[in-house]
């Protein structure tokens, strides 16, 4: 097959993900959903803060009182009350007068404007005070140090969209307004399943022939960290009883997407491919991608089904372009494509005419990001050398129709698992 005749990558994603529909809604305590999707706005019933209040330890004060405040002349006020946080004012604060206050307590009638304990008497000794005076050093502006009502919130505004993924301060904003159970989307349910005699167990002795299961951990992983749940599978043998057998194990335990490794090149053995094709509606690819060119897609009773390739590289690459945006999709995220950005690449790169998404590490050098597909030993790009992709933090996008790009070129770089680390400032 030329390079022509096989099917774009964009094109092979549009297809995929036109068969995707989210998954339905479940309500939960927010308790249970960090990282979920919500299903429907979420409104403030009240407002927040629900009352004025200070923003700081000081003084409530008229504002205009200690508008010529300072060190060497300070204002000396009457303090008429204390308010410590989550207690109702007693008293007004008129002309002269000061209330002291603690952060979040609600500002007594007449004050305008709070004062810092550092910008009064309490940090800095003068003279000649009364028990029930406080000196003021420094002016304030009126609302200085104050929360209107509804400063965070106010009442009837969305608190967080549909579509939203829950992240930690987006749990705290919901205990705020009062949201102690939320609707979300279910998680996706992924059923993992290897295929090949030649696997056997992680813990197994090899033997020859045989290599060990790497893929089935590397995909449930995969699946696990964008939010879904892995159900592994294990191994389907080349036997039309066996694989027939997983795919009704997986079908049994509700699962919503399948994701097969292996059995859907065009050298493999032919039992994969017809069980498939038997047991569902199947498209076999030949994708203009490198890794990764052998890809299936169909609906197995429902379900759809995503057959990546058996070599654990072209396995890895082929789940970020095709199988990440689906299970986003189930989730209902509103975001699937992967962060990028550009980088100065170090070295010439050759491109076969396929989209080619290269192994390479990321780092800071100069005050500029640069990125090599070289290092740790790693000089070739083999879609089997799973090592690469553990020295690896990024992938390059070499676009199918670029066949060389010299060293110094600025290039896509796909982020393959940043969480807010710095990048490395030398090769390793």
């Amino acid at each position: 097959m030329t390079q022509s005749n096989l099917m774009p990558v964009r094109a092979a994603l549009e297809y995929i993900l036109e068969h995707i529909s989210p998954l339905g809604s479940e309500t939960l305590s927010i308790t249970q959903c960090l990282n979920r999707v919500l299903a429907e706005d979420v409104i403030a019933p009240d407002n927040i803060p629900p009352f004025v209040n200070s923003a700081m330890d000081g003084y409530a004060v008229i504002a205009e009182d200690v508008a010529q405040a300072s060190a060497d002349e300070p204002v000396i006020l009457r303090v008429i009350e204390n308010i410590p946080a989550g207690k109702a004012p007693q008293k007004k604060v008129r002309s002269g007068q000061a209330a002291r206050i603690m952060t979040g307590a609600p500002m007594p009638a007449g004050a305008t404007a709070v004062v810092r304990f550092e910008d009064t008497s309490e940090a800095a000794s003068v003279a000649e005070l009364k028990p029930d005076e406080v000196a003021i050093l420094r002016p304030v502006s009126p609302f200085d140090n104050v929360r209107p009502v509804g400063e965070d919130l106010k009442a009837g505004s969305a608190v967080l969209k549909k579509g939203h993924r829950l992240r930690p301060q987006d749990i705290g904003i919901l205990a705020a307004a009062g949201q102690g159970k939320v609707l979300v989307r279910r998680v996706p349910r992924v059923a993992i399943l290897a295929t090949g005699d030649e696997l056997v167990g992680i813990d197994e002795p090899l033997s020859p022939g045989k290599i060990r299961n790497s893929n089935e951990y590397t995909q449930a992983a995969l699946v696990q960290s964008y939010g879904a749940e892995a159900v592994m599978l294990g191994v389907a043998r080349d036997t039309t009883q066996d694989l027939k057998a997983k795919l009704r194990e997986g079908l049994a335990q509700g699962v919503d997407l399948f994701l097969t490794s292996a059995g859907v090149s065009v050298g493999d053995y032919d039992v994969v491919k017809n069980v498939l094709a038997e047991e569902g509606e199947m498209h076999f690819w030949q994708v203009a991608i490198k890794p990764g060119k052998p890809l299936a897609f169909g609906i197995i009773d429902g379900v759809p089904l995503i057959g990546l390739p058996g070599n654990p590289v072209a396995s890895m690459v082929a789940f970020e372009v095709f199988a990440r945006p689906a299970i986003l999709k189930l989730s209902a995220s509103p975001v699937w494509e992967k962060p990028t950005l550009r980088a100065i690449l170090q070295e010439d790169v050759k491109n076969s005419g396929r989209r080619h998404y290269m192994r390479a590490l990321l780092y800071e050098a100069g005050g500029e990001y640069r990125v090599t597909t070289r290092g740790s030993g790693v000089q070739v790009q083999g879609s089997g050398i799973l090592s690469s992709l553990v020295w690896a933090n990024t992938l390059v996008v070499v676009p199918n129709e670029i066949t060389f790009l010299p060293a110094g070129s600025r290039v896509e770089v796909w982020l393959l698992d940043w969480r807010g680390e710095k990048f490395p400032t030398e090769i390793t």
